[in-house]
């Protein structure tokens, strides 16, 4: 894992992804060169016991070129030594992740940003389409963005601080 398609990455995939596993091979292929590594995952809510799933569904190729776009992106707008995506699609259960964002830099700061940038892109833009199914056995609605979802990822439009 030491050639920039592995520090700069995404992955879209039905099964379930081992954070661990993923923080250390990324941390091997940057051979002590970054000073922060962060790190964020989304988890599937039980939304207070009434949701059994969520299902998650994507246009293959299609979303893959564009979250690598925006990782590229990221790259570009911050001093990312990787960054990393990984998205579930499919049925994921309550506690399950959903996304994983790993980015690395020399400094946090810029860590901290990347990740931000990607998940806000994540959360409002990436082209998944979530649907509920319910403990009930009824398959629930459409999820959509929140405001404040909208509002986080619109910040972005400018240049970084």
């Amino acid at each position: 894992m030491s050639s920039r398609e592995s520090l700069v990455s995404t992955a879209i995939r039905a099964e379930p992804f081992d954070v661990a596993a993923e923080i250390a091979a990324l941390e091997r292929a940057l051979s002590g060169r970054a000073g922060a590594v962060v790190t964020f995952t989304g988890l599937c809510r039980d939304e207070e016991g009434r949701l059994a799933a969520l299902e998650l569904e994507h246009y293959p190729g299609m979303a893959e070129a564009e979250i690598g776009r925006v990782v590229d992106e990221a790259v570009a707008r911050w001093p990312l030594q990787a960054a990393r995506v990984i998205h579930r699609h499919g049925l994921v259960r309550p506690g399950e992740g959903i996304v994983l964002v790993l980015t690395a830099s020399a400094h946090r700061r810029a860590a901290f940003e990347g990740a931000s940038f990607l998940m806000d892109y994540l959360k409002t833009r990436a082209p998944f389409w979530k649907r509920e199914h319910l403990v009930d056995g009824s398959t629930g609605g459409w999820v959509e963005a929140t405001q404040a979802d909208d509002a986080a990822a619109q910040a972005w439009s400018g240049d970084p601080a």
